[in-house]
């Protein structure tokens, strides 16, 4: 007994001697005050979803208009029925729109990745100085800080061009097409790649690369034959969380008319067929789903092939 009350002292001591952040508790509480003012200030009536309207429309939804239509009369409810239904949507629409969807995301993302792969060098501020990793001049990282802080701007303003605007401004450009939609998402995610793959590349351990550029590594090489390659894996990280919004983003791009998961939506939508539109929504996240599977078995090669 006395050394389980050691041990609950031992604990007790330690949780009073770990190191407190007033600008963590400052953030807390401002956002706990900024949820109260916005509950008491009447813009959300809570109370609204939980009236008895609202909960007839979720019955009603959970009940009827979510259930496959072929499986809404009594003793229908079957697998093999279910089967008919979802591969007769499948074949009608579904294929056509996931796979529309697959190749705009793939393509924007590869573009993406490309734009970022090339800036990142240049964002990553210590390869963009005069003798990267070495010790230098001050004086003489005038023009680097320009290259660096140029990239970096470049980034930033490319990712705070919303891609739906991007892509409704490129439908008057380029009609008729899945253009707009590939570069929209290609120009956004391209300045966010652009900036992590900067980040990544001034995080990694500068020992080796150090010691690369003392025997004369130019920096062409030492970013392309060095840098990179030890940054492949979060490179990559990244490449495939991005993928992700790509493909959600296409599926919402696809109401500007750009044939995708999107498009589909917003005609069974106006039809009110809403176990399709269930479905159809199946679709989008089973990408998704093979594409953190596909991340998953990336890293792991990679992580067994260093």
């Amino acid at each position: 007994m006395s050394t389980v009350a050691a041990t609950w002292d031992e604990i007790r001591s330690l949780h009073q001697a770990r190191p407190r952040s007033l600008l963590l508790r400052g953030t807390m509480l401002f956002f706990g005050l900024a949820v109260v003012a916005v509950w008491l200030s009447g813009e959300i009536e809570v109370g609204d979803l939980f009236t008895e309207r609202r909960r007839r429309n979720l019955m009603r939804f959970l009940t009827i208009e979510a259930v496959p239509f072929p499986m809404r009369e009594e003793g229908a409810a079957t697998l093999p029925v279910f089967w008919i239904w979802v591969s007769g949507i499948w074949a009608d629409r579904g294929a056509a729109a996931t796979l529309s969807t697959l190749w705009l995301a793939l393509a924007a993302i590869v573009l993406a990745a490309g734009f970022g792969t090339l800036i990142s060098p240049l964002a990553a501020r210590t390869l963009a100085t005069p003798q990267p990793y070495l010790l230098e001049d001050r004086k003489r990282r005038g023009p680097w800080m320009l290259v660096s802080g140029g990239s970096r701007l470049v980034c930033a303003s490319m990712r705070a061009m919303p891609e739906y605007v991007l892509a409704f401004f490129l439908v008057n450009l380029l009609p008729f097409t899945a253009w707009p939609a590939v570069l929209a998402l290609a120009l956004h995610n391209g300045g966010i790649l652009g900036r992590l793959y900067g980040d990544t590349i001034e995080n990694l351990d500068p020992q080796p690369l150090r010691a690369w550029s003392m025997l004369g590594g130019q920096r062409a090489a030492l970013a392309s034959l060095a840098a990179i390659p030890s940054a492949v894996p979060r490179y990559l990280l990244y490449f495939f969380y991005r993928f992700e919004t790509c493909v959600r983003e296409a599926t919402v791009l696809g109401m500007l008319g750009v044939a995708s998961l999107g498009s589909e939506v917003v005609e069974v939508q106006a039809s009110h067929f809403y176990d399709e539109l269930i479905l159809l929504i199946a679709f989008g996240v089973g990408i998704v789903l093979l594409g953190d599977l596909a991340s998953h078995l990336a890293r792991g090669w990679i992580r067994r092939a260093g």
